[in-house]
């Protein structure tokens, strides 16, 4: 599971979101992860992108918002996969406070994407605006999409739970949402399907005559470039450039793996 490859990525920011981790007696446990019917083709990926036996099954119940519900659920009891997967970051049992971005090197956007597909929501609001949204528990989870999203959109945001129930909601509207959205379900991308139409049908949205211009990002120049791969830590680059750690922290993976264009010499 190289976690730069973007469909791993994906998976694994979903299943850290989404999944569930379990132990049993001696090495046994399993991995699962529920959805409505309507994503078991996501799902599929995932069975396809696992070299270990897994299953999915399919279930009707009764829930609070439905008579009849049909969920599909994937399971994978492999002890290799379960220890690669906790290794990584996925906890075993409990979870939602406790989850963070891998501490290793990987993609990015397909990571938040897969993230957002599990725990956030894209589409209008009631008064026809886009947006895109995470709701988690985690606080490493809530900075580092707000990091991602200044990187990406220039857009501030400082994450707070809010006071019913500790929860992070992290909002994002109009033009910062539909250039995020972008950057996220790129074409190709693997995703819910529903979300990435969503994503997609955010670029239709035109901002209103008279209403106030969006937030302008901040771009890096080559000669920021330079000095981030100088100095080679986003914590002094941060002081020395005028940014935050985590916006620097964003901008040197690419740069090292060769993502996007190193600066030429002045």
């Amino acid at each position: 599971m190289d976690l730069t490859v973007p469909e791993y990525a994906y998976m694994f920011g979903f299943l850290q979101a989404d999944g569930h981790l379990q132990r049993g007696a001696g090495q046994k446990g399993k991995l699962t992860v529920e959805l409505n019917a309507r994503d078991v083709d996501v799902l599929k990926e995932f069975q396809k992108l696992t070299p270990f036996y897994s299953s999915i099954t399919t279930r009707d119940r009764s829930t609070n918002f439905s008579e009849a519900h049909t969920s599909v659920t994937w399971s994978l009891c492999s002890l290799e996969a379960r220890t690669k997967l906790s290794a990584l970051g996925l906890p075993y049992g409990r979870k939602s406070r406790t989850i963070a971005p891998p501490r290793l090197a990987f993609s990015s956007r397909d990571y938040l994407r897969g993230v957002i597909d599990a725990d956030g929501s894209v589409g209008y609001t009631g008064k026809g605006f886009p947006f895109i949204s995470l709701t988690t528990a985690s606080t490493a989870m809530a900075s580092y999409i707000c990091g991602y999203a200044k990187e990406v959109t220039g857009a501030e945001r400082i994450p707070k739970r809010n006071s019913r129930d500790g929860i992070y909601n992290v909002l994002y509207t109009m033009e910062v949402a539909q250039r995020l959205a972008a950057e996220l379900y790129y074409p190709g991308c693997l995703s819910l399907e529903r979300k990435r139409a969503a994503a997609s049908s955010l670029t239709t949205w035109v901002r209103p005559a008279g209403m106030r211009s969006a937030y302008t990002k901040r771009r890096w120049t080559d000669h920021e470039d330079r000095i981030l791969l100088k100095i080679n830590s986003p914590t002094a680059a941060a002081v020395a450039l005028g940014r935050t750690v985590q916006s620097c922290n964003l901008r040197l993976w690419p740069l090292r793996s060769g993502q996007v264009p190193r600066p030429g010499s002045e």
